[in-house]
């Protein structure tokens, strides 16, 4: 079966998985504590928001380095989310062992791709 070319950004595994995740952060973080609103609520939404949104930043770029300079920015938030994740399991407000394994699976493919880009000779 030959595959066809992504058109847009929202064609790309990668991307449907990262958003799908920041829709669970969403919903995950809906239940920390009001006095965290500003602060962890906050961070990890916003680190989470960072790696769909740098992978479509990225996808219509036309050199290598201009894509892999956003795909690193979406690996660095992806790093971020990681940790905001340990923290919110360590402080007792919520399970993140599911979101964490989804994280590992989209760091893994994300990493991947970037490796084709980086090795493609056009």
């Amino acid at each position: 079966m030959e595959r066809t070319a992504a058109r847009s950004f929202e064609d790309v595994e990668i991307w449907k998985k990262a958003h799908q995740f920041v829709l669970d952060v969403y919903r995950m973080s809906e239940s920390f504590p009001k006095h965290e609103i500003y602060c962890l609520t906050s961070q990890l939404r916003r680190a989470a928001i960072s790696i769909p949104a740098n992978f479509a930043e990225g996808f219509r770029k036309a050199t290598k380095p201009d894509k892999l300079r956003f795909y690193g920015i979406a690996i660095s938030s992806l790093e971020e989310c990681r940790y905001y994740l340990r923290l919110a399991m360590d402080l007792g407000y919520s399970d993140t062992i599911q979101l964490r394994s989804n994280l590992e699976e989209i760091s893994r493919m994300l990493t991947s791709y970037m490796s084709k880009i980086r090795s493609d000779r056009r």
